[in-house]
């Protein structure tokens, strides 16, 4: 009788370690396996190798979404409209980088598709991936940034010839809004503090009342620190102790630099994922800026790395609550950044965009 008690208790102990780990999800109500149309812009350069990569792995993981294609460039004038009554009716959009004329007074189309929708808020979420060495360790950072105006606003003029004033625009508003927004992500992911940068220093009535609003809601979260750091000593910090942030907040202009700051500390841009949010829609691309988008070379060879849109296509589909597909995404990523076997130039390797689909669809 003891013996079988024993048995018994050894047993109960080695309950299958799938089992042990399994994530508790949640509870869907009826229909919500149906599968959910995403607006897709493939984007210009290498943009539609990365989209391809993200309906290639889809397809594979026989994910409950379905896209919706558009052509979308960065030198036409203006977003179509059908485009903007797609996600408009399915509330969701996956988008390429877009090529942004420098000059010339052609309006960004990515400025263009934030104002319509308004999506006010940018998220890229930044963090060291095991397997890919980085200068420094334990980074995990996530950058939320105002996405509708501060320098963004579009508002320049010339004055005279040779004297062009441009506008800075900063709301209570929109600094109140992004600053909730801000306070009640950390407060639903855990996360123990947020970090105001602005340069309230030099712009005291514009980056003040920004700080102002964060004031405001920081003190309706007690149990989430709150600090601020000028924007110029926050990039020397990022670079020299980049551990002591955890989730920062920023106007427009600032958290373009930061974001971009923290991504290449924690591993560079083609492993980053992020989004861009507001109260109806969300579009998520790559987190940090596709510098490379207009480079013929890695178009010609296929050498684009798909990564970063793989990690946004897995917030996508969090947000679309199918948090077993956006797991099951996430860690075969991640596997093939450990295994090392499969990776493109940005990260020390010599693959092809290809090459690393076929790896993580072989994960998933």
């Amino acid at each position: 009788m003891s013996a079988s008690r024993t048995s018994l208790s050894l047993l109960r102990n080695l309950v299958p370690y799938k089992t042990q780990t399994r994530a508790v999800t949640y509870m869907p109500r009826p229909g919500d396996g149906s599968p959910r149309p995403v607006t897709l812009i493939p984007g210009d350069g290498i943009s539609p190798l990365v989209t391809n990569a993200v309906e290639q792995v889809m397809e594979a993981m026989h994910a409950p979404v379905y896209f919706e294609k558009y052509e979308v460039h960065g030198d036409m004038k203006q977003i179509p409209q059908e485009v903007i009554d797609s996600i408009r009716k399915n509330k969701v959009c996956l988008k390429g980088g877009l090529r942004t004329p420098k000059g010339g007074g052609v309006s960004s189309l990515n400025l263009h598709l934030g104002r319509e929708l308004d999506l006010y808020a940018s998220l890229v979420d930044c963090c060291n991936l095991p397997g890919l060495p980085t200068r420094h360790e334990n980074v995990d950072i996530v950058v939320i940034r105002e996405n509708t105006e501060g320098e963004y606003s579009g508002l320049e003029h010339e004055v005279v010839p040779g004297v062009v004033e441009s506008l800075k625009v900063i709301t209570k508003f929109c600094s109140e809004r992004i600053a909730k927004y801000t306070f009640e992500y950390a407060y639903l992911n855990n996360r123990k503090k947020v970090t105001a940068v602005h340069k309230a220093n030099i712009m005291k009535l514009a980056d003040g009342l920004f700080l102002e609003s964060c004031r405001e809601v920081a003190a309706r979260y007690p149990t989430i620190k709150y600090d601020e750091i000028i924007v110029d000593n926050c990039c020397m910090q990022l670079v020299s102790k980049p551990e002591q942030f955890d989730v920062m907040i920023t106007p427009n202009l600032y958290g373009n630099l930061v974001a971009n700051t923290a991504a290449g500390i924690a591993g560079g841009t083609g492993v980053m994922p992020g989004g861009n949010v507001g109260a109806e829609h969300a579009v998520f691309e790559q987190g940090a800026s596709a510098g490379n988008v207009g480079k013929k070379k890695m178009v010609e060879q296929k050498t684009a790395n798909p990564l970063a849109l793989l990690l946004s296509s897995a917030m996508m589909l969090r947000h679309l609550q199918f948090p077993a597909f956006a797991n099951r995404l996430e860690e075969a990523v991640k596997n093939v950044i450990l295994e090392g076997k499969y990776r493109t130039k940005d990260l020390g390797g010599d693959s092809t965009t290809q090459q690393v689909v076929d790896a993580v669809i072989a994960k998933i």
